[in-house]
């Protein structure tokens, strides 16, 4: 499947880091795997920011590991935790600001078959039954299992072919509502309407209470 994309350039990400978490949504996420590229739709973020945010890891000053976070937004963060999976995030604003958007979740569009390989291949000492497709990028992890990302990926630039995010161009706006609601799984900053996501998507991971953004606000304007 081919797809006729327009990489995103490094001024997208040096914006409000809200407002890239909220622009994100709708946009393609583009991974190359030897002669494939793996496309994805992203449909939930996370923005975490360096103000009054008690769980942005750059809350606490730089340090080897969030250091990408400190770098001009256009380059991807990618770490470790909880020792099982890796996750993906956006560094965005300007430099020294430490600030990123964690992708959560991504609706599966071309190479898929792939896909599912990579997924199988990070943990072949567990099998488990193949996942719907629309919940194979649902969440964090299952994000970076099926798209390949690794810390191979850390600090790479997001305008280069190894890993991007891109519009289509010609394609109509998205009609898609967006929602916000508090971030998942983390114990500080829960409550901070930081999350967005796409309502419609069927590989949104949570859905908690929510609101709708009026898209008539300054919050909701985007363009896809």
């Amino acid at each position: 499947m081919t797809i006729k994309t327009k990489i995103l350039p490094l001024r997208f990400y040096q914006q409000d880091t809200v407002t890239v978490a909220r622009d994100l949504l709708g946009k393609i996420l583009l991974v190359k795997h030897n002669d494939k590229t793996l496309a994805a739709k992203i449909v939930e973020t996370e923005a975490y920011l360096s103000v009054n945010d008690p769980a942005c890891h750059a809350a606490r000053g730089m340090t080897k590991r969030n250091s990408p976070m400190f770098e001009n937004g256009g380059i991807a963060y990618v770490y470790f935790t909880y020792g099982m999976y890796f996750c993906f995030n956006v560094v965005t604003a300007q430099k020294d600001q430490g600030e990123a958007v964690l992708i959560r979740a991504a609706e599966p569009i071309a190479n898929i078959d792939q896909m599912y390989r990579l997924y199988r291949d990070f943990d072949p000492k567990k099998p488990k039954a193949p996942l719907p497709q629309h919940l194979l990028l649902s969440g964090p992890g299952r994000l970076t299992r099926g798209l390949g990302i690794n810390l191979a990926h850390n600090r790479r630039s997001l305008t280069r072919d190894r890993i991007t995010i891109a519009t289509i161009p010609q394609k109509n706006e998205t009609t898609d509502s967006i929602c916000v609601s508090g971030r998942i799984g983390i114990s500080k900053g829960a409550d901070l309407p930081l999350r967005f996501y796409l309502a419609d998507s069927p590989s949104v991971s949570v859905r908690p209470s929510r609101r709708v953004l009026d898209r008539s606000s300054p919050l909701a304007s985007q363009s896809f």
